[in-house]
């Protein structure tokens, strides 16, 4: 957006005519900050307001002034944000809380640029450049010198340091030292200099500390450049005899020129380890919270997970296929085997160009070695992976301590396009939660990592980039968050990194980038700025998808566009809906009635990166790999109707036939990772079935062991009813429904030659119903829609003790009753149903409420096709 500015030009007395004044936005006084609780981080001429407790940041003001801002403070005498501009010379600038800037040339101030300052509590502000030297100029205004140069001083050492900080507990300046790491203490009255030791945290380290900050209590925090990662140093003002307490306190965004100022009398919410709260609103709790790395029970460093395990989601192209190679790995319990796994050891060849065209290096030379301190590396390559992806070639190593995870990468060749599956997606859609998403700098450019907690508890930092392969035989690297962001047309090198530190995955990125340096110039970096509202995690439950969302930005409201699968073999249909949120974390519930996938975009506001996700149910898979068997028919079903029991439903029917000498089978997964789910709170499984010939109906438990029953099919549906102790393996011993990973039902041909088979499948559920027992929800609290989404007309569920009268009302997301759809109605004891007609409703969102006489209410939301 095009910025108008006004210049005025005018002498503030006779005392100050040496300077010039200068004001962009002048149409409304500017208001001062008076002391709020973020910290400014400036890059170039652009703001970022950052939430110290959380790391997240967004942008607030872009080009506020033709140069560059830097040496930015917080001045607590007039509540206003004070910096040093880089042009034109001798300017220094105030900016307030509208983000409008009035700049003040004063031609004593020495040229050149001063990227160091902060502003002491008495309105002073201190800044310099590198070495000995620092400047004072007075911009408190109930001084007399308000506005004066105050002349030219010298720290008693020099120092080499991108910004200092005062702090409000002893007015005092502090600093770290890049190269050193080394705490600095300053006396701003004498410019002498106090050395306090290294800070531990930032042993071994090599960034550039280009902002910080301090709170009310004295904690000094510091962010490095390349990282984004903000350190904490408790309560400098107290320490004595070299005795540092720090730790890593949050994972902010990445710069290759930064500057941040805050108030030092605002408070920074802290996060309590060990109360089960989240206490600094950042969504994190306890341990998760970077906060806690190594406080209490909290540990430092976390085992990541193997690259064996691959890396991909479905989609409607592959669900079938990525089925059966989890299914084949439930069935004989595979487990990747460290121990024996080949290692990798560098050799004198480990560096250097393979001499072969750029479009067939070999995989394994794009491998870094010895770079993050590890034991061993072993090669873990997910083989089963090149059948299922469009992946050329796959090479993957593990980087060991001992036996535990370092780190994993995964190189993978490419031909027409980029990998079409990112860890990002695939972690979450397999029960992951993605905490943190913001960018980090390799070589100063901007790359986009990310923070995932495993379903194990496991942190890891993730980095996706490509190396994409031009026609001149260079490379162009590209990082970005979505895939149709990548060209395509063209043969790629993906890399798909990740760590338990930021600082490995740093190290093993740039050695990546020189690696591929050694075979070609790397000629052009692209990138994408992070989602500033993601999905932290995302489930599906009894046609429910739940999204919890971080809203970094402070949007209003997010638009979901995607497509949705009632079942692993129905077409996609297309899905729009838009979803007031509010705050840093919220969640939004689809009621989108019983289904198999969603694959969908979340975007706020233009112009911003949006989230893709990819959320399913456990999958149905067929199983037609016995010898001389053939389908004629597979088709999975969605449900008759919602399911209203207590129990645990296993969601859609299987309609199957074919013939086969063996056996010809469908099974389902109890959970999208295929991993085991514990149902030892039920001792019964129902299903309704028909068909032809004997069933064996299995249960493959989660150490690979198979326990199963068999029953006879008629021709009519007919229900069936199994006791946990009805479940025998080989050896004659039974089981319980505990560590369940897959239950699958085969059709067995018994007298070894081809047999025509069929079989109707519907209705699974594990339960501990007693025969004749009704198949009702009896919780008077519980409404159910169903189908939702619905398209011409769905049914509302709930249930009465007693007989009563209701109203039924619908309104839009906004909460306008919409008049065309009100009704009125008589309710019976037990469970009732209520037909809606779509009438004139456009498709999206919508909101019911139910109510009957004595005031008690029901409501949900309303998915309109």
């Amino acid at each position: 957006m095009q910025k108008n500015y006004t210049i005025v030009n005018y002498l503030r007395s006779i005392a100050l005519m040496y300077f010039t004044f200068t004001s962009w936005n002048m149409d409304a006084q500017s208001e001062p900050f008076n002391c709020d609780f973020n910290a400014y981080l400036f890059q170039y001429n652009d703001i970022y307001a950052l939430d110290l407790a959380s790391g997240s940041s967004y942008l607030v003001a872009e080009n506020i002034t033709p140069g560059n801002v830097n040496g930015v403070g917080y001045n607590s005498t007039d509540g206003f944000l004070w910096g040093y501009l880089s042009t034109p010379s001798s300017t220094i600038v105030r900016i307030g809380n509208d983000y409008s800037v009035e700049q003040y040339t004063i031609p004593d101030l020495p040229s050149g640029n001063k990227y160091v300052g902060d502003i002491s509590t008495d309105g002073v502000y201190y800044f310099k450049a590198g070495g000995s030297s620092y400047y004072k100029v007075d911009i408190n205004p109930e001084s007399d010198t308000y506005l004066e140069y105050l002349g030219k001083f010298s720290l008693s050492q020099s120092l080499s340091i991108a910004d200092w900080a005062f702090n409000a507990a002893d007015n005092m300046l502090y600093t770290v030292e890049g190269k050193t790491n080394t705490l600095y203490k300053i006396d701003p009255e004498t410019g002498i200099v106090k050395t306090l030791g290294v800070v531990p945290i930032l042993e071994g380290l090599s960034y550039t500390f280009g902002a910080v900050y301090f709170d009310v209590d004295g904690n000094f925090y510091i962010s490095a450049n390349q990282t984004g990662s903000v350190y904490k140093i408790d309560q400098v003002q107290n320490i004595s005899l070299g005795v540092i307490q720090s730790n890593i306190f949050a994972f902010g965004p990445a710069a290759s020129s930064n500057d941040g100022a805050r108030c030092p009398t605002a408070p920074v919410p802290q996060e309590d380890c060990l109360n089960g709260v989240d206490d600094d609103g950042d969504g994190l709790v306890d341990c998760d919270d970077p906060s806690c790395s190594g406080v209490a029970a909290c540990p430092v460093i976390v085992t990541t997970s193997s690259a064996n395990k691959g890396g991909l989601e479905s989609n409607d192209r592959l669900a079938n296929l990525i089925s059966k190679r989890n299914y084949n790995r439930a069935k004989t319990n595979y487990v990747f085997d460290k121990l024996n796994a080949k290692k990798i050891v560098k050799s004198t060849f480990y560096g250097l160009s393979a001499k072969t065209d750029v479009n067939n290096i070999p995989l394994n030379t794009l491998v870094p070695l010895g770079v993050v301190g590890e034991t061993s590396t072993i090669e873990s390559s997910p083989s089963d992976l090149l059948d299922l992806t469009n992946a050329s070639d796959i090479y993957s190593v593990d980087y060991l301590n001992g036996t535990e995870n370092l780190g994993s990468l995964m190189v993978i060749k490419t031909d027409n396009k980029v990998y079409e599956h990112s860890k990002f997606i695939c972690d979450r859609f397999l029960g992951a939660q993605l905490l943190s998403v913001s960018n980090i700098q390799l070589r100063e450019k901007d790359f986009i990592k990310s923070i995932i907690k495993q379903p194990d508890g496991s942190l890891e930092f993730a980095l996706t980039f490509s190396a994409r392969v031009n026609t001149d035989e260079n490379f162009t690297i590209e990082s970005h968050w979505n895939i149709d962001a990548y060209a395509s047309d063209t043969g790629y090198y993906n890399f798909q990194v990740w760590s338990n530190s930021v600082d490995d995955l740093l190290l093993l990125a740039d050695e990546i980038l020189n690696l591929l340096e050694v075979n070609s110039e790397i000629s052009q970096y692209n990138g994408s700025t992070p989602p500033p509202v993601f999905v932290k995690s995302a489930s599906y439950k009894n046609g429910e998808v739940l999204l919890n969302l971080v809203n970094n930005n402070n949007s209003k409201s997010i638009n979901l566009e995607g497509g949705l699968k009632l079942t692993e073999t129905s077409g996609t249909e297309v899905l729009g809906v838009t979803a007031d949120i509010d705050g840093y974390l919220d969640s939004v519930a689809l009621k989108t009635g019983t289904l198999f996938d969603l694959g969908f975009r979340i975007s706020a506001g233009l112009g911003t990166t949006p989230d893709d996700l990819f959320v399913a149910d456990a999958p149905w898979g067929l199983d037609d790999s016995a010898e001389e068997t053939t389908v004629a028919t597979y088709e999975v079903l969605p449900a008759d109707g919602p399911y209203v029991g207590d129990g645990y439903p296993i969601e859609r029917n299987i309609k199957l036939q074919g013939s086969t000498s063996n056996y010809l089978g469908v099974y389902r997964a109890l959970n999208p990772r295929f991993t085991a789910v514990d149902l030892s709170d039920y001792n019964k499984i129902s299903f309704e079935a028909k068909g032809t010939g004997s069933l064996d109906v299995q249960l493959i438990k989660g150490d690979g062991s198979i326990y199963k029953t068999t029953i006879s099919l008629e021709s009519e549906m007919d229900e069936y009813t199994l006791s946990d102790t009805d479940f025998k393996n080989d050896v004659d011993a039974g089981t319980d429904f505990s560590d369940i990973k897959v239950l699958s039902f085969n059709l067995v041909a018994e007298n070894g030659y081809s047999e025509d088979k069929s079989m109707d499948l519907q209705n699974i559920d594990f339960h501990n119903r007693e025969p004749g027992q009704a198949f009702v929800d009896t919780n008077l609290n519980k409404s159910v829609v169903y189908p939702n989404p619905m398209f011409e007309s769905t049914s509302l569920y709930f249930y009465e003790e007693n007989a009563d009268s209701y109203q039924l009302n619908i309104y839009s997301l906004s909460g306008r009753l919409l008049g065309n759809h009100h009704m009125e109605g008589e309710s019976i004891v037990g469970q009732n149903e209520i037909i809606i007609e779509r009438k004139d409703l456009s498709p999206g969102l919508y909101l019911y409420k139910l109510q009957n006489s004595k005031e008690k209410t029901w409501s949900g939301r309303l998915l309109v096709r």
